[in-house]
């Protein structure tokens, strides 16, 4: 494919690291050839970079692949993973499920991002339901406009909350920003 025809959210191959775009511009200067200009976020690293393509240089598409599974336990270091199609047992090291690892709790069903046979990310839910393991007792009258308070949820993270959530509860959570939703 040629740069013209880059959009929003594929993956290209691009100095040896897979990249996916998460902003682009053609632009046409004064004289010259039409240009591409990309933001690209490093699927392995995470890193954003700026890229300007010509607009009719070739780049190469790469075929990522998003499979959901199921997380079953952690032994040390590694974190095992169960496809519910074939029930095969995937060990996946701490460094591919680092940005989901403070909400995941066993049996919740994560997104594997892959490309071939390599396992390039692991993504938790968006949105999970977790007990509250530790706070301040909420006081009769406490309102949700009324402040908030740390809660330390059954997996160890703790988030801000409403002063009237208690000890026992269940709350949702959304995993992308950190915060507190709603009680569950």
């Amino acid at each position: 494919m040629i740069a013209n025809e880059l959009r929003t959210g594929m993956t290209i191959l691009h100095e040896g690291d897979i990249y996916e775009i998460t902003d682009y511009m053609h632009t046409q200067p004064g004289k010259g050839g039409a240009l591409v200009k990309a933001k690209l976020r490093n699927l392995r690293t995470g890193v954003f970079i700026d890229y300007t393509f010509r607009a009719n240089q070739k780049v190469e598409q790469a075929i990522i692949e998003r499979k959901k599974m199921e997380y079953l336990y952690r032994d040390g270091e590694q974190f095992y993973f169960m496809d519910p199609q074939t029930y095969e047992n995937i060990p996946v090291a701490r460094d591919k499920v680092e940005n989901c690892l403070d909400f995941l709790k066993e049996n919740e069903i994560c997104t594997f991002i892959t490309h071939g046979n390599e396992i390039i990310e692991v993504k938790g839910p968006d949105f999970v339901v977790l007990e509250i393991i530790s706070t301040e007792p909420g006081a009769r009258g406490d309102t949700v406009s009324g402040g908030s308070k740390p809660i330390t949820l059954e997996t160890g993270v703790i988030i801000q909350g409403p002063l009237f959530l208690n000890t026992g509860e269940k709350v949702k959570v959304d995993t992308r920003t950190r915060t507190y939703i709603q009680r569950a």
